[in-house]
């Protein structure tokens, strides 16, 4: 005997939230609304890639080749859904209930069965009305190419399965915020709001240095640049007399050509080591 064909396949799961209340208060428009939001959901479905597999009661199957896109139709009724159940009153909205998991699964026919299946209706269960609730192999997949933040719900225990299956919710108002994909901390215990970011924090502005007086400093570092290179000058045309003294001392007359500079400089710009304020002329 042959084994059983396999696949590697996303499930999607849904449901509708009180859908055996919505019967008994009204069974016609009940029946119009679902076979209404279920057409919604084909349409979807198949603009993504899935196909559905299966219906039944309020229950809904489908798979999809890519896990991505998957997640995005699951976004994407939602926000139909909600805007449709916006005109109705609150007690006749009808509001589905989704779980993904991405897992191995059964072929057979048009059909798909085995814990990949089971998997999702167990976090379709566990899910919001009007929400999408993951399994940590579609988290791992879409967490950085979906325009969605997440939140950690916690591990499920489906039925036939050994380990707990980790689970995330999806945040769907976050779509209305198209950019780059947002995820949340890698490990649950970082954080409680999985992929919401901290608002940036405001840039401490640095204030502006202050502008350097001309003059810095006291005493000789108060004497203008001018003066104290003509004072320099002086000083080395003295040391060049001294180290070559024949007799004459000719470096009196460009000491007297410096003074004379010296002086005038003085008289121009104030003595030395005068602070000037702003209001000072410049000389």
């Amino acid at each position: 005997m042959a084994a059983p064909a396999r696949k590697l396949t996303t499930v999607l799961a849904a449901d509708v939230q009180g859908y055996s209340r919505l019967m008994e208060h009204d069974e016609e428009g009940t029946l119009a609304t679902l076979k209404q939001y279920r057409d919604v959901m084909s349409r979807v479905v198949d603009a993504h890639g899935g196909r559905i597999v299966n219906t039944w009661g309020d229950a809904v199957i489908a798979e999809f080749p890519s896990v991505v896109e998957a997640v995005r139709a699951a976004v994407e009724v939602q926000g139909d859904l909600a805007e449709r159940n916006a005109g109705l009153q609150p007690g006749r909205r009808m509001q589905f209930r989704m779980g993904i998991n991405l897992g191995d699964v059964i072929v057979e026919g048009d059909d798909i069965y085995g814990d990949g299946v089971n998997i999702a209706a167990r976090l379709q269960s566990e899910a919001e009305p009007g929400g999408i609730l993951i399994s940590n192999t579609v988290f791992d997949q879409v967490r950085n190419k979906v325009a969605v933040s997440f939140d950690f719900r916690g591990e499920l225990v489906a039925k036939n399965i050994d380990e707990p299956v980790p689970s995330y919710a999806v945040r769907i108002g976050d779509v209305a915020h198209p950019g780059p994909a947002r995820a949340p901390a890698t490990h649950p215990a970082d954080s409680p709001a999985w992929g919401r970011e901290a608002p940036p924090a405001s840039p401490t502005r640095m204030p502006a240095p202050a502008a350097p007086d001309r003059l810095p400093g006291r005493g000789l570092l108060a004497v203008p640049p001018e003066i104290r290179g003509l004072v320099g000058a002086a000083a080395v045309v003295t040391i060049i007399n001294v180290f070559t003294w024949s007799g004459t001392f000719w470096a009196k007359w460009p000491l007297l050509a410096i003074a004379v500079v010296i002086g005038m400089r003085l008289l121009i710009g104030g003595r030395p080591g005068r602070r000037r304020g702003r209001g000072d002329p410049q000389g």
